[in-house]
């Protein structure tokens, strides 16, 4: 069958044609709508499901991946690059290095909303090469920096630079794929964090052996050649980088129609889980065969939502629970590691295997999240795993027995690894309607990574090498995370289940269809996700 005899019962928003972008930007999924209860295989009965996802993921997951690596290589290697002497080389204090780290954390996080708000005006392959050209270009700069000003500097503009690729790729994600399939998709992008610090302590061993080529010294080399890669390949996502389901080339016109449709009628009903059917409510418009549009909100409307939501602020407990630690080990595991009594050299080749681990954990408890629909219990497990690796670290003295820390270091990346996709698709997994999950996710990734400014204080040189005031607050964040997420569970069940006894009571009845689709999560029909 070919794509111009689909009749569809729904309307799409926004024409395939790329120029479509030329007038006011339109939301992929604003009138996408289904009435007639048809199911994806007896309205497309030619489209292989599998398929259709396979291309997807070829065409948007390894670039994706590689931007992100990059990101996550720039933002961490002066971890690397401060055990082979820019400390010493700047006349840094402690304070002031730590400052350093700091500020990258502010203007990281206050720029992030804003940077998702542009994302909603501009195409994510214009938006997102050009943030990552002005950070490429910032971290080469900081290869020629001579004092503490110049370095903070940097940092301030690496920080407002960077702020919009991951809330931003992680919303383009909920814009290709249904709930059940984020979490994978979003730890296939994320692992590319683990590999970064795998390839960050790599490259260091490697870049270091060029101290005095130039005549600058081997740490200035790690942020000039990897500044340099990140504008070569910032150049080239201009023409890699995919926008939105309707523009996809790669895409026939039929499977365009197809994963628009999935999207508009996805649901967070778990398999095997018992779906709830809208029929449950006696619509007073039943008949109407009305498109439902998405109503456009301003970024402050979105914002308002956003802020008066009582789950953002807990799934934010939750992230501050996973952020402090991730951003912990990936700049001071070198230090730590460092203090453990080996080489600079040593210490940067053994980051490596804890990073690899901690990779094909995220991908694999990924894949098992979508698998069963739930994310709350392996994250759970995840901050047990954290619980006992700090533990570990606080109660052991690495001049005793350097290996307890060591293997420490392991559990702590296989419990923060995998649950920061988990934790990030469990919101997203939450939030109904484009324009408030945009904000959402922003929101909830920006203000969350006020966390690394935490962690970029409480690893104190003083405290070397046992670190038990860095450990110990990273144990206190993880205890409030496992109350957040107590919490979330326990409200989520119960406004399901409030949620279900309304809709068998028939409180809703008499509604008009588009009053309870503008209610978004709030909807009778909508479920929360565990």
């Amino acid at each position: 069958m070919s794509a111009d005899k689909i009749q569809p019962s729904y309307e799409v928003s926004s024409s395939p044609d790329p120029d479509a972008y030329s007038n006011e930007p339109k939301n992929p999924l604003e009138a996408v709508t289904s009435y007639d209860g048809m199911t994806a295989q007896e309205r497309f009965p030619n489209i292989d499901e599998k398929k259709v996802l396979r291309k997807m993921d070829m065409h948007l997951l390894p670039m994706l991946a590689v931007l992100y690596l990059l990101s996550f290589l720039d933002r961490g290697n002066i971890g690397n690059a401060k055990i082979e002497g820019l400390v010493e080389d700047l006349g840094l204090s402690n304070n002031q290095y730590n400052l350093c780290l700091t500020i990258f954390f502010i203007t990281y996080s206050l720029f992030e909303v804003p940077s998702n708000m542009c994302l909603k005006l501009l195409r994510p392959s214009i938006w997102i090469p050009t943030i990552m050209i002005a950070w490429g270009v910032v971290m080469t700069l900081m290869g020629i920096v001579h004092n503490f000003a110049g370095l903070f500097a940097c940092r301030l503009f690496l920080g407002v630079a960077e702020a919009g690729l991951f809330p931003g790729v992680a919303y383009i994600l909920t814009m290709w794929y249904c709930k059940g399939e984020i979490q994978f998709r979003q730890a296939m992008f994320f692992s590319a964090a683990s590999v970064a610090g795998a390839f960050s302590g790599l490259l260091a061993f490697g870049i270091s052996k060029m101290d005095g080529v130039a005549g600058l010294e081997g740490w200035r080399w790690i942020f000039i050649l990897e500044g340099i890669l990140t504008v070569l390949v910032a150049f080239g996502s201009f023409w890699g980088l995919q926008d939105f389901p309707e523009t996809a080339s790669f895409l026939t016109p039929e499977e365009r129609e197809f994963v628009l449709w999935r999207l508009a009628n996805d649901s967070n009903k778990a398999p095997g889980g018992e779906a709830i059917e809208s029929r449950m409510i006696q619509y007073s418009d039943a008949g109407s065969r009305v498109p439902l549009v998405e109503k456009k909100l301003t970024p402050w409307q979105s914002l308002k939502q956003v802020l008066s939501d009582w789950q953002c602020w807990l799934h934010l407990i939750v992230y501050y629970s996973v952020v402090v630690p991730l951003y912990g080990i990936s700049l001071f595991l070198p230090t730590i590691i460092l203090n453990l009594g080996y080489t600079s050299a040593k210490a940067q080749l053994m980051t490596v295997p804890i990073y690899i681990a901690a990779s094909i954990a995220s991908v694999t408890q990924a894949w098992f999240s979508d698998r069963v629909g739930l994310r709350s219990p392996f994250i759970l497990v995840n901050l047990l795993f954290l619980v006992v690796g700090y533990s570990m670290c606080v109660g052991t003295d690495p001049k005793v027995k350097p290996g307890v820390i060591y293997g420490g270091s392991y559990l702590i990346a296989l419990g923060v690894y995998p649950a920061f996709p988990g934790v990030i698709s469990w919101n997203a997994n939450n939030l109904a309607g484009s324009y408030k999950r945009a904000v959402g996710m922003a929101f909830h990734i920006g203000i969350g990574n006020f966390g690394g400014a935490f962690a970029s204080n409480i690893y104190r040189a003083q405290d070397k090498p046992r670190f038990i005031l860095g450990h110990s607050m990273e144990l206190g964040f993880i205890s409030l995370g496992l109350c957040g997420l107590t919490v979330l569970v326990t409200a989520y069940r119960k406004i399901n289940a409030k949620r279900e006894k309304e809709l068998q009571d028939g409180k809703w009845d008499g509604y008009t269809r588009e009053e309870i689709f503008d209610m978004g999560d709030k909807s009778p029909l909508y479920r929360y996700r565990l």
